[in-house]
């Protein structure tokens, strides 16, 4: 989709296609009312006749009004006023993506903006606009062999003055960057094991060094075995796939500045290893590395965007599979760290590979480190596919990523990092065990993490219930937490 911003009049040269909203049991106003006046009451006699009520969502189409240049007026129902928040208005962005594709408009100029929504100004209500929008566009067809791609759309956001001109062009260009970060994490997590493995993963962060402003290196099996990295190479000790810790550095600051560290899981196939998973659904262990994709989308968004922030992204990455070689319940790893870890379950491997890239990242004396990680099944159970868990040794940082979560419409939730957790960790023949039973699942693996974590402050997004979602035609990667990592070191940036 292409965005453009301009301040119009109603009678200025048209698109194909013109969208207003209307809200619901109320006489029309603004915008929507000076349509009405130009084509002579055209839509407020629709109105009157019963034929459209503005209910949420509800759509009408009028072709060729007298007295208006467009080919097609689109009214599209907000609803109540007083509920018309952000979470609404993304559905009704999503509601006019797809009228405009059912009616095969290219072109139209977007006139929601003109529109109160609570608590949102011009560059909020903008950014959001080309987020639905976006989100509603997407398709993942790469791996079609034919492909019905839908043309492509040009939406020209209209505002009355300079002032909404230039909030909205700020918007406009946070939601672009966002957008572009969101769909580059759906088309990595969408592919398919066989292509995706960590070896093109690697190579895809080699690119982001051409297109960005992002400095790329990748750590080979030999390389990390010179670290001590055991816990993270023995999870691809059953896998033809070579492990890599693939580190992607942002610098927008001066070089002193301490950068922001986000770790994302890659773990491009997960079977569960000996300890096998079950058959249903194990194609949707693709999505094991929704943790590196959105570390691979938030720099995106970082870069476009040129914030004045040093991010570094580290992403260790392997897969997991049955082998004569691979690990087994009841082995012993020493990690990079020296603490060791006894492995009572081999399907619980993103904490392993996840705790020597939280030691490497010691080198960098980060200003935060944020993991992110499709980590327990736990998480979908507690919190469901609305919200990430969140888990964290610094309250201020937990406090930020709450505020960009709220922000974002990307929303986590605090789940507790008690001492008292910790001792189900315990194992008689090794510093830790991997696994604290059945109770807490998404806590206990926390827990894990925090071991590896006490020089500097941290937090653990558990993405695994908003990640992707399963079955049907809706089936895919969400792109999720990307708008919440932006919004986060969009507002880390602000500070600076």
């Amino acid at each position: 989709m292409k965005f453009t911003t301009s301040k119009s009049k109603l009678k200025g040269k048209p698109r194909s296609c013109c969208v207003v909203g209307i809200f619901q049991g109320k006489q029309l106003q603004g915008l929507a009312a000076q349509v009405d006046q130009l084509s002579a009451g055209a839509l407020s006699a629709h109105i009157n006749s019963g034929g459209f009520e503005a209910k949420e969502n509800e759509s009408i189409v009028l072709y060729d009004v007298p007295g208006l240049k467009w080919q097609k007026l689109i009214a599209i129902g907000y609803g109540k006023a007083d509920e018309l928040d952000v979470k609404r208005y993304r559905q009704v962005a999503e509601t006019v993506v797809k009228k405009l594709r059912e009616l095969h408009v290219t072109g139209a100029d977007l006139w929601l903006l003109a529109d109160e929504v609570n608590g949102c100004d011009h560059k909020v209500k903008a950014r959001h606009l080309i987020e639905a929008m976006g989100n509603a566009m997407y398709r993942f067809d790469k791996m079609k062999s034919s492909a019905d791609k839908p043309k492509p759309m040009a939406i020209a956001f209209q505002v009355a003055t300079e002032v909404q001109l230039k909030k909205t062009r700020q918007g406009v260009q946070q939601g672009k960057a966002i957008l572009d970060g969101v769909n580059l994490a759906k088309d990595l997590a969408n592919l398919p094991g066989n292509v995706c493995n960590p070896s093109y993963l690697a190579q895809q962060a080699r690119n982001l060094q051409k297109k960005y402003a992002i400095k790329t290196k990748v750590l080979n099996q030999s390389q990390m075995e010179k670290l001590g990295m055991d816990a993270l190479l023995s999870v691809a000790k059953g896998s033809s796939q070579p492990a890599k810790l693939i580190i992607m550095e942002y610098h927008g600051a001066a070089a002193k500045q301490s950068p922001v560290v986000l770790v994302g899981k890659g773990l491009t196939f997960d079977a569960g290893g000996i300890s096998l998973k079950p058959a249903a659904k194990m194609d949707e262990m693709k999505y094991d590395m929704c943790g590196a994709a959105s570390v691979f989308g938030a720099l995106v968004a970082a870069a476009e965007l040129k914030l004045p922030i040093n991010v570094s992204g580290v992403i260790p990455s392997s897969e997991n599979l049955p082998d004569g070689n691979a690990n087994k319940p009841g082995d012993i790893v020493t990690s990079m760290s020296g603490k060791t870890i006894e492995i009572l379950n081999t399907d619980a491997e993103g904490r392993l590979i996840l705790c020597d890239a939280l030691t490497y990242v010691e080198r960098f004396k980060p200003a935060a480190v944020v993991d992110i990680a499709t980590l327990t099944g736990a998480c979908v159970v507690a919190l469901g596919q609305h919200a990430s868990g969140l888990l964290a040794n610094d309250q201020d940082l937990a406090d930020e990523l709450l505020q960009a979560g709220e922000k974002s419409l990307d929303r986590a939730w605090l789940l507790p990092l008690w001492q008292d957790y910790q001792s189900q960790l315990d194992s008689n023949f090794a510093d830790i065990a991997n696994i604290g039973g059945p109770s807490a699942g998404t806590i206990t693996a926390a827990c894990f993490l925090s071991r590896f974590t006490n020089k500097y402050s941290w937090a653990h997004l558990d993405i695994a219930g908003t990640a992707w979602r399963s079955g049907g035609k809706d089936k895919g990667a969400t792109g999720r937490v990307v708008p919440l990592l932006s919004q986060f070191l969009i507002d880390r940036s602000e500070k600076s």
